[in-house]
């Protein structure tokens, strides 16, 4: 079968053997070929068919089939009625990341107890590079909330995490994440003010910076040597955050916060604190 390029299917893969199967992203094209099978699964669609997997990734469905078969033989997928779901070996995974992830007990109950409290979506995030990255939450009661799942990532050019984690970012760093924003370079000196003047206060607002209606506090989780290695915020419909409401939500989360830096925050992506302790 013909891909497009003047070989067949099989001329294709015998190609790709011969040179290490690299793409153009400097990956390893089947691997990238099985990644995107799997990220086809969500939960609207916990089973995909044989043809909405060929029609998705635009393979041959000879290629498919090696694929879903490689696939199966792993327990990545498995076969179910009208295609293939989840499989076994990603529940091993899961749960592996799972206990790498999730915070401790005593952050989440104190989290739990924060969104109680204020009525509000509580989040805990870590810089990532270019990005944040949410690694707690803990929902708000409300039937109009913000959503945000663990393992979401957002940009560091906007939003009262970012400025937060930004705190001690250098110039290079502040340059790229400037770079990464749709101002470019010049998104750089915002950035530092908008940082330095969180540093200041002890805690920082954003208002419609990545959701429009959306409003967020946010204050650092420090480690043992002062250093913030993660924001704790609070996030929810701008109507309900006036100025009053910001004032008491940065008190209520910057002491919530004392008490998680005092038990020892860690998560596998947070930066050593510089006393040497993770």
């Amino acid at each position: 079968m013909d891909d497009g390029t003047g070989r067949s299917d099989g001329e294709q893969d015998a190609g790709e053997r011969d040179t290490g199967e690299r793409d153009t992203g400097g990956g390893v094209r089947s691997v990238r070929r099985a990644l995107d099978i799997l990220t086809l699964l969500t939960e609207d669609r916990p089973v995909v068919s044989l043809r909405e997997i060929t029609e998705a990734t635009g393979l041959p469905k000879t290629t498919v089939l090696r694929l879903v078969h490689t696939l199966e033989q792993s327990g990545l997928l498995w076969s179910a009625e009208g295609g293939y779901t989840a499989g076994p070996g990603l529940w091993r995974w899961a749960h592996l990341a799972r206990r790498q992830w999730e915070v401790t007990r005593g952050t989440r109950a104190l989290m739990r107890e924060l969104a109680d409290r204020t009525r509000e979506t509580v989040n805990v995030f870590v810089a990532h590079d270019l990005r944040r990255v949410c690694v707690a939450h803990e929902e708000s009661p409300h039937p109009l909330r913000h959503v945000i799942d663990v393992g979401d990532e957002q940009p560091l050019w906007a939003g009262a995490s970012s400025k937060i984690l930004l705190g001690d970012a250098p110039d290079a760093l502040l340059r790229r994440v400037a770079l990464a924003s749709p101002d470019g370079e010049p998104a750089m000196a915002r950035l530092r003010t908008a940082a330095q003047e969180a540093r200041r206060r002890g805690y920082a607002v954003s208002s419609g910076e990545w959701d429009d209606g959306l409003t967020a506090v946010a204050v650092p989780v420090t480690g043992r040597s002062g250093a913030v290695i993660a924001s704790l915020s609070l996030s929810g419909p701008s109507q309900r955050f006036p100025y009053e409401a910001i004032e008491r939500f940065a008190a209520d989360l910057t002491e919530v916060a004392r008490l998680i830096s005092e038990q020892g925050f860690s998560h596998p992506l947070s930066p050593r604190d510089r006393s040497g302790a993770p």
